[in-house]
C-alpha cells in the first residue's frame, strides 16, 4: 500500500449541490432575467423606501436606477459642454470692430459694392483677400491735418 495520507472527501456526508446561479454571478452574470422595458418612468416611493418602474410596474434595484440617474445627467452635462465649445469656436469667429462689420454689411449687398471713402473708387472683397497694405495711424493723422489745414474756407 502507499503511504499516501487519506484526504476525506465531501461526498461522504451527502452530495454538494452547486447553485448554478452562484456560478453565475460569480462570473458577473446577474441572477435577474433581462427584461425588455429600459425603465425610464421610476416611481420613487420614500414611504416603502422602493424605486419601481410605472411602465412594466416591476421593482427597480437601487443601483440601477442610480445609474439611470447618472446616465441622464451625464448626457447632459456633455449637452452643456459641447455647446459651450460651439459657442467658444463661434465666438472665435465674431467679428468684434464696428468698422469690420459695416464693411461685412456692405459687401453683402449683391447689387452695390462699398466706396473707399477718399478715390471713391469701388473696393471688392477680391481686393482685400491677399492682405491689405498698412501704414501709421499717427502718420495719416497728420497728413489729414495738414491737408484741413491748406484747404481753403
Amino acid at each position: 500500500m502507499s503511504d499516501a495520507p487519506i484526504d476525506p472527501q465531501d461526498y461522504l456526508y451527502g452530495v454538494k449541490v452547486v447553485q448554478i446561479e452562484d456560478l453565475r454571478v460569480a462570473r458577473g452574470m446577474t441572477r435577474r432575467p433581462i427584461s425588455s422595458c429600459r425603465h425610464k418612468t421610476l416611481v420613487y416611493d420614500e414611504k416603502e423606501r422602493r424605486v419601481w418602474c410605472s411602465d412594466c410596474e416591476s421593482e427597480v434595484e437601487a443601483f440601477d436606477a442610480f445609474v439611470g440617474i447618472v446616465g441622464v445627467f451625464s448626457a447632459g452635462m456633455s449637452q452643456i459642454k459641447r455647446r459651450g465649445s460651439e459657442l467658444a469656436e463661434a465666438e472665435k469667429f465674431q467679428i468684434r470692430s464696428r468698422a469690420a462689420k459695416v464693411m461685412d454689411d456692405a459687401w453683402r449687398s449683391t447689387k452695390t459694392a462699398p466706396l473707399c471713402p477718399h478715390c471713391n473708387t469701388a473696393i471688392l472683397p477680391e481686393d482685400v483677400v491677399g492682405g491689405v497694405a498698412k501704414t501709421s495711424k499717427a502718420i495719416v493723422a497728420a497728413a489729414r491735418k495738414r491737408q484741413a489745414q491748406n484747404k481753403p474756407t
